[in-house]
């Protein structure tokens, strides 16, 4: 039997590389790191990498495993996920690798301009119907230009045809220039090795079951006003894994 929530949370109030934030803290107190990661935290100046929804932490301390030279941060509000990783990087005494628990809405609370370098959203919720949702919906681009450089480089790895579809239409809409593309992320011989070198255990689960990994790399320019794709966009056939289709809708936007 795998260890409470209770247990859990207890356990990362004891960490030194977790941070966190829920909404009932964030909105009444200003976060002192905001612009200071380096500084207070990592004692470096190497590059900043966010994992948006990072769930169990999986490729927040794989990538950090695979270049250390690199500060990355996960960032999930559910923590009895992200504990898997907070104890992997606490008992593998990795420096390089933080978390924050708190919602992605209100991830700009957290860095100042310029703080960060990338972006990794892994498996990300489609959001089919709520674009503003969307983890790579103009709504959250704005915020992530508030602190991510100019031209900062966004990946984007999913089992989903319809983020897939959607994250590509809104670059291309954008005039956000795109560094690679793959509807099967496994299957071609020239594919990114950073993004194809880590496997999560859902992901392995969904490739079992025949789907495709879906891989998306873009930068994203500070000048332009972003707009959102008016295009109808199939659906896919589940919400995620065990989970079948729950709306009898079969485009959106």
């Amino acid at each position: 039997m795998g260890k409470g929530k209770l247990a859990k949370f207890a356990d990362m109030e004891t960490y030194a590389c977790v941070f966190q934030y829920p909404f009932a803290v964030i909105q009444n107190d200003s976060f002192e790191m905001k612009g200071r990661w380096r500084e207070m935290y990592f004692k470096n100046q190497n590059p900043i990498v966010l994992e948006l929804g990072c769930g169990k932490g999986e490729y927040t301390v794989g990538l950090a495993k695979l270049m250390p030279e690199v500060n990355f941060i996960g960032v999930d509000i559910k923590g009895a996920r992200m504990w898997t990783g907070a104890t992997q990087a606490t008992n593998e005494g990795l420096r390089n690798v933080a978390f924050l628990r708190t919602n992605i809405e209100f991830i700009d609370r957290f860095f100042g301009p310029d703080e960060v370098q990338e972006i990794w959203l892994t498996f990300s919720d489609p959001q089919m119907k709520n674009p503003r949702k969307r983890l790579t919906s103009t709504y959250f681009m704005e915020r992530y230009r508030r602190f991510l450089t100019d031209s900062g480089r966004i990946h984007l790895k999913t089992d989903s045809n319809f983020l897939f579809t959607y994250t590509t239409l809104m670059a291309e809409h954008n005039g956000l220039p795109v560094e690679q593309k793959t509807a099967n992320l496994y299957g071609e011989a020239d594919a990114d090795s950073m993004a194809a070198s880590i496997q999560t255990y859902y992901e392995s689960m969904w490739i079992a079951r025949g789907l495709d990994i879906k891989y998306l790399r873009f930068l994203l320019p500070h000048d332009g006003t972003l707009e959102e794709p008016d295009v109808e966009i199939a659906l896919d056939d589940y919400r995620s894994y065990h989970r079948s289709k729950r709306s009898s809708l079969e485009k959106a936007k």
